[in-house]
């Protein structure tokens, strides 16, 4: 069993390839180090995509996003960083990375990062009538 970090990221087959679904994972223990203090930095990433043919593995996403703990970056090069390498993994449709970063200095910091396939249109949204008052 691997217990230490690693950049390596793994994917497994979509097994609905034909179908637009959206996959949410939150990581809600992210950490780095501030590149000029050295203090650490915590976040909540939350990702959102549509695969295409395949999905992310969660524990290696857990050991990428593990790796950073020790790296001194900002908060803006790290977010793409990671939608980088997840997007170079898994080719999606559309992928979305939120990194809330907790109060620095009494100021908060979001950072939200997107790719598109030039290739993907998205579904047109169903909307639902509203439910007759009771």
């Amino acid at each position: 069993m691997n217990t230490k970090p690693s950049r390596s990221l793994e994917t497994f087959l979509n097994p609905e390839p034909g179908r637009d679904y959206t996959i949410r994972i939150q990581v809600p223990e992210f950490s780095c180090l501030c590149p000029r203090t050295g203090q650490p930095d915590f976040a909540v990433l939350d990702l959102e995509y549509v695969p295409d043919q395949l999905c992310l593995e969660l524990k290696a996403l857990k050991l990428y996003v593990w790796s950073y703990r020790d790296e001194g970056v900002f908060h803006e090069a790290v977010t793409n960083q990671i939608l980088g390498d997840l997007v170079a993994a898994c080719q999606p449709r559309f992928m979305r990375l939120t990194a809330d970063f907790n109060v620095r200095g009494g100021i908060y910091t979001t950072i939200v990062a997107e790719h598109r396939d030039p290739d993907w249109e998205p579904p047109d949204p169903v909307i639902l009538p509203a439910p007759p008052d009771a």
